[in-house]
């Protein structure tokens, strides 16, 4: 079977199950596992490099009224590939090709591959759309054991944080300027994770805060993982977040618990890294009843100070 990727978690999924050397081609922004670096890209963005985050924020909501996808797919380069299945979504054109382009360009295909949508919204979800890909590659009993690791990780987390006495209140954020704050399955990872959201709502859109309600909620902790940057990326970020009003007075600052992590790697992708996300944001909460795991490096930690 010869398949092609159109988002990164859809890439990560299929190498979890096994089958990179099924893969014939990805998007430009799949960067892992690392051996699917020398494919093919069979996608493009609209969005310039080294633009800031605010240019970045203003582009995507000028494209979204215009009600044109960020990313555009290369008919020419799919063409070629011949794929038999696609794994692509419809849950945000800001993270990947339009559906309605997918369904454009691959109805003049050869061969009429077929294409797979996948609308994750929380964790169960995920370990669904990894079921779905492994269906479709008919490896449906591998995929099954691959989800039951994932879910006895997820367990044991859920364990851990079942004895501890408080929880820690938190607001995460997955983007600074302006401020996002994080919905669809990071809520639910917080909860898990032993923490309280006090802004984003689990299972709904992540959405533009004001920096008032940040304020408001004044969290114990604050996690901040931009969407589709690293953690060095980020680090440019946050002397944007600390001119804020009232920075200095917020308790997760003067408690030096703000956290950042690399949303492109984990948070971001609702794929078999988000347990690996769930376990940085458990260790960062609870670190005495919270392993890190030995694969994992911990978050970095912001100070109260302009150098992170």
């Amino acid at each position: 079977m010869r398949i092609v990727s159109l988002l990164p978690s859809a890439t990560e999924m299929i190498c979890e199950l096994g089958l990179r050397d099924s893969l014939v081609g990805v998007t430009h922004e799949c960067d892992h596992p690392a051996s699917v670096a020398d494919l093919p890209a069979v996608t493009r963005t609209l969005i310039p490099p080294g633009l800031s985050s605010s240019d970045i924020d203003r582009l995507v909501r000028e494209q979204l009224q215009t009600e044109t996808a960020l990313y555009h797919l290369r008919g020419d380069v799919l063409e070629k590939l011949c794929p038999d299945l696609i794994v692509t979504q419809a849950l945000c054109d800001v993270c990947a090709v339009a559906e309605s382009e997918v369904r454009r360009v691959v109805s003049g295909l050869q061969g009429s591959p077929r294409v797979i949508n996948l609308e994750p919204n929380c964790l169960a979800d995920v370990f669904d759309c990894i079921i779905e890909v492994g269906k479709a590659a008919k490896i449906s009993h591998h995929a099954e054991s691959v989800v039951n690791r994932l879910k006895d990780r997820v367990e044991s987390v859920g364990r851990r944080t079942e004895q501890l006495r408080d929880r820690t209140s938190v607001v995460f954020l997955e983007w600074i300027d302006p401020p996002f704050s994080a919905g669809h399955w990071s809520p639910e990872l917080v909860r898990l994770a032993g923490g309280q959201e006090m802004i984003g709502n689990a299972g709904h859109p992540s959405r533009t805060v004001s920096w008032e309600e940040v304020v408001a909620a004044d969290p114990e902790c604050i996690v901040i993982a931009c969407c589709g940057f690293d953690v060095p990326r980020t680090l440019a970020d946050i002397p944007t977040l600390q001119r804020q009003p009232n920075f200095e007075n917020l308790r997760c600052v003067r408690d030096d618990r703000i956290y950042v992590m690399d949303g492109n790697a984990y948070f971001n992708r609702p794929g078999p890294r988000l347990v690996d996300s769930l376990e940085l944001l458990a260790h960062a909460f609870h670190p005495m009843s919270h392993p890190l795991p030995e694969h994992l490096d911990p978050a970095t930690r912001v100070g109260n100070a302009a150098t992170p």
